[in-house]
């Protein structure tokens, strides 16, 4: 019954017990007058009664109207059965006519007795029905919620997947493997039971996933992880096992279980050592995934962000048999991706994908596709009849730093701010040797940001090396240093920076191992959550001496990123006055544009086998200047 039908009857229902309240209410206020039989004898002698009286056969009962107290009433009398004749004497002898009524009920007259009783059960059996969410039937909460994929369903292949190839790759064998299981028994090979699918958010697990389900002529079981766990205790392991009886029912089958790190996560959590229903749910899941029951023809694929926090005993070999990593696309993914989502969609002559995929490293599957579809919205936003590079440009701006802030109104001076505060960054990574070139510059405030300066690498990196985020932390800190050393007093608009450069002076101290005092050590292990299944007290590995050197290393990263930005502003300084009045002039520049102001303006070099720089040739030296600076803005 769909939904429509069955608020239809919901409401009839709810209608006719309204109906027969009313009807009880008005035939209480309409109750007649019960006579004794000694006051209707004395009625009925005065000759009072002035209708036709009914009498009752089998309930022993008369009634009709008579003048009482010079009022029109109707009345009712009660008699026993054996003055029934009596009574019947009277009336003769009154000269009332009467007429008997013989009581012989109907089947109709039985049902509108229980009608009302049945109403007020189906609506309450109704209503226990609609508790379990979805309209399941009662008691069957502990049936599993798994969608079977039909060939009715829209379906996505693997050719709809790009920039992931190793994990195609993967997920193809599996097919094959249910395709054709003969062939690798020969080599007597045994079918992988679990696939676990992990990597960062948008990346295209789930896709993946859908794209097995397209692909593979098996039944296809899809299920969330959160799906498992209600309120009521045992329902997670019951869903397991009624899951896993449909897959071996239609095996061979393919299980998907999506965020699997909702049930999946490490044992051991909770405090009080009370019983814990996700950890119930977890051991069925095991004991079904490789137990002593052996599980045949049912390949589990699962997919987590979070591999990290997973009990070992869901990882270990018989259970994930492979684990395949589905990371973030390099360029050719990228480019790939972008020609998926561009399919359908009108692109202006001219427009290479290529270019536009080294403009977006680090983006995800997810972010590209919101790319090309933020790009389409722009254009049909504007009448265009196609999208265009500009579309293209400003969508990948949006993505990065949020859309465009036009009701935000900046006074002269926050503007004259933030364009020193910009120019301060984009002239210190335009001059230090390992920062990523400056892709563009802006003051226009976007999203959580009074202005940006976007710089991008020119191709993929998977290490970073320390002089790269020594410049980093420079570039970082070059908007907060351009403030103080024009404006003299500085900001609070340097917030973000001063968090970001923060976090990478700790990480380069305590995990990279990059200080030279305290050496390629690792310090301060991460504290483990007690409800992601770590230990509930964390051991302390840092004695006071060494935490406070460490404070002390992040100080002089911090400390020293702060005077190289010093320094190269100081000496540019006429660059800096350009760069920032460029802005207020035009409010955006672009990577030529950069390139056009700071022209002049030499690339710096670091000292070898140190951090610190030096001054390119031919450049005057400020280093002096810088360090009576610095000494003068100790108090502050």
């Amino acid at each position: 019954m769909n939904r429509t039908a069955r608020t239809i009857l919901v409401y009839l229902a709810v209608i006719f017990l309204v109906v027969i309240a009313f009807q009880m209410v008005f035939n209480q206020a309409t109750k007649p007058t019960e006579l004794t039989l000694d006051e209707f004898s004395a009625t009925l002698e005065s000759g009072n009664v002035t209708s036709e009286v009914l009498m009752k056969d089998k309930s022993s009962e008369l009634s009709g109207t008579a003048t009482i107290d010079g009022a029109s009433t109707e009345f009712i009398v009660r008699y026993p059965t054996e003055y029934a004749a009596t009574v019947t004497d009277d009336l003769l002898a009154a000269n009332v006519e009467f007429r008997v009524d013989a009581e012989n009920p109907t089947i109709f007259d039985y049902l509108l007795t229980f009608i009302p009783y049945l109403l007020i059960f189906g609506l309450f059996f109704f209503v226990i029905m609609q508790m379990q969410g979805g309209g399941n039937k009662v008691m069957q909460f502990g049936k599993s919620k798994a969608k079977m994929v039909t060939k009715d369903t829209p379906t996505v292949v693997f050719s709809d997947v790009a920039g992931a190839d190793e994990a195609v790759e993967e997920l193809e064998e599996i097919k094959e493997f249910l395709a054709h299981p003969q062939k690798f028994r020969a080599m007597g090979a045994k079918i992988p039971k679990g696939v676990l699918l992990y990597g960062p958010p948008g990346t295209g697990k789930t896709l993946l996933a859908r794209a097995v389900a397209g692909e593979a002529n098996v039944p296809f079981f899809s299920i969330s992880g959160s799906d498992f766990v209600e309120m009521f205790v045992g329902v997670g392991a019951s869903r397991v096992r009624d899951l896993f009886d449909q897959a071996k029912q239609n095996a061979p089958s393919i299980v998907f279980i999506d965020e699997i790190d909702a049930v999946g996560r490490h044992r051991g959590a909770g405090l009080g050592g009370g019983h814990d229903e996700r950890e119930q749910t977890l051991n069925q899941l095991l004991v079904e995934l490789d137990g002593f029951d052996p599980n045949v023809g049912v390949i589990v694929i699962a997919s987590t962000n979070r591999p990290d926090i997973l009990d070992p005993a869901l990882l270990r070999p018989g259970r994930f048999d492979r684990q395949v990593v589905v990371d973030r696309p390099d360029l050719k993914g990228r480019e790939a991706i972008l020609e998926v989502h561009a399919k359908g969609k009108p692109l202006a002559d001219g427009i290479d994908l290529s270019v536009l995929a080294r403009q977006t490293p680090g983006f995800t599957g997810a972010d590209l596709a919101n790319l090309i579809n933020e790009a389409a919205i722009l254009a049909a936003r504007t009448g265009e009849d196609e999208v265009s590079l500009a579309n293209l440009e400003e969508a990948i701006e949006r993505v990065i730093a949020g859309p465009e802030r036009k009701s935000r109104i900046m006074s002269d001076a926050e503007k004259k701010i933030t364009a020193y505060h910009e120019g301060g960054h984009a002239l210190v990574g335009y001059a230090l040797p390992n920062a990523d070139p400056i892709h563009k510059v802006t003051i226009i405030p976007r999203g959580r940001a009074g202005g940006y300066t976007l710089a991008l690498p020119l191709e993929d990196k998977y290490y970073v090396r320390r002089s790269e985020m020594i410049d980093q932390l420079a570039m970082l800190l070059g908007g907060r240093t351009a403030e103080e050393l024009i404006f003299v007093d500085p900001t609070t608009g340097a917030a973000n920076d001063i968090e970001k450069a923060t976090g990478i002076a700790r990480k380069m101290v305590m995990e990279y191992g990059m200080s030279d005092k305290l050496g390629p050590l690792q310090y301060g292990k991460p504290e483990g959550e007690v409800f992601l299944g770590r230990d509930y007290s964390s051991r302390q590995d840092l004695s006071n001496e060494v935490a406070a050197a460490v404070d002390e290393e992040i100080r002089f990263l911090i400390h020293q990123a702060h005077d190289e930005a010093l320094m190269i502003l100081t000496t540019h300084e006429d660059a800096l006055h350009r760069i920032a009045d460029a802005l207020i002039e035009k409010e955006s520049l672009d990577a030529a544009a950069v390139t056009e102001i700071l022209s002049d303006v030499p690339k710096w070099e670091h000292v070898p086998g140190s951090i610190r720089l030096k001054a390119p040739e031919g450049v005057r030296s400020v280093q002096g200047v810088v360090a009576a600076r610095a000494d003068t803005n100790q108090g502050l």
